[in-house]
């Protein structure tokens, strides 16, 4: 099979698409042929030693795959040959075919097509257990999705309507908030213009926000600490802008409110059943129309470095997505 393989850290132009040995499937585990794999910004990190995860060398970038089962391992009962199905794989996926848990695969929704199942996995995933299960989320409040444009956010700003939150969507420019709009945002903030802290008061009468989910990080999580309603929740998601914020523990006392750690991998592996319910409660939505995941660009697996610019570069709206066949 064809793999994307990174041999040693560095970046996107390091790594090589050579042909290398089909994987076989562990007891616990399917192999699945890819159809499509979506590009996330760990795969940015992973490929540089900068992520929490660092697999042996050689390695495939590529989080998570959406494809048909070829092989199950013999404890395998959920699945069999042939299924239609999405995953998180941690990495592995820029390639023909990955071996992975099969516990962390889910068959896809009849009505979803392999390029709109790639993307879902990590990004609405990611939302649904920061949104319902960290930051509790209920009807009629006020939830700030910072980066509102880009995977994880967009599918923040859907969820965050289909479970009914009053939206506010802040991103980088005018462009990327219509995208945001489109998705069902209430109300739109460009902070590359305007206060991130000013606007959210005067749009909140000066109360601030319920729940703010900040998978950015940086300058930004400082203005969002400080607007930031009585009990509420701000949701670490990541760091997109690079820099990990230090958090000033007096505004937590002031304000009563929480600073609430998102790993939806963890998650998903300590509570597989929980997790499995959100996807479920998320499935439903898509099929009424009230989940319409955004992929932007799609590319061919020749064209990997690429895709991952995209994302280092944080020039992503949507959903990126390669395709493998």
């Amino acid at each position: 099979m064809k793999a994307v393989l990174c041999k040693a850290y560095g970046p996107a132009s390091s790594l090589v698409l050579e042909e290398t040995a089909d994987p076989v499937a562990k007891k616990n585990e399917v192999v699945i042929d890819i159809h499509a794999a979506g590009v996330n910004f760990p795969d940015t990190l992973i490929i540089e030693g900068k992520y929490q995860v660092k697999p042996p060398f050689p390695f495939s970038p590529g989080g998570e795959a959406a494809g048909v089962v070829a092989s199950v391992g013999e404890n395998v009962k959920h699945l069999k040959v042939g299924d239609r199905v999405m995953g998180l794989t941690g990495f592995g996926s820029f390639a023909e075919k990955v071996a992975t848990d099969a516990m962390r695969v889910l068959p896809m929704p009849a009505d979803m097509d392999f390029v709109t199942a790639a993307g879902f996995s990590m990004t609405y995933g990611t939302s649904m257990h920061a949104l319902k299960q960290r930051g509790e989320l209920k009807p009629g409040e006020t939830l700030l999705v910072l980066g509102a444009s880009g995977g994880v956010g967009l599918a923040a700003v859907e969820l965050g309507k289909a479970m009914g939150a009053r939206v506010i969507a802040a991103a980088s420019s005018a462009e990327k908030l219509e995208v945001a709009k489109a998705a069902g945002a209430d109300e739109l903030i460009n902070y590359s213009e305007v206060s991130l802290k000013d606007a959210v008061k005067e749009l909140t009468n000066g109360q601030g926000a319920d729940v703010i989910y900040d998978p950015v990080g940086g300058d930004l999580f400082d203005e969002a600490v400080r607007c930031i309603n009585w009990k509420g929740r701000l949701l670490v998601v990541g760091f997109a802008s690079g820099r990990i914020p230090e958090f000033p523990v007096n505004l937590a006392l002031l304000k009563g409110s929480s600073i609430v750690g998102v790993f939806w991998g963890a998650f998903a592996a300590r509570e597989p059943q929980v997790n499995l319910e959100n996807f479920q409660e998320m499935f439903r939505w898509y099929s009424e129309g009230k989940l319409k995941p955004l992929v932007s660009k799609t590319f061919e697996l020749n064209e990997y470095e690429a895709a991952l610019n995209i994302l280092s570069t944080r020039q992503a709206v949507g959903k990126v997505v390669v395709k493998t066949r």
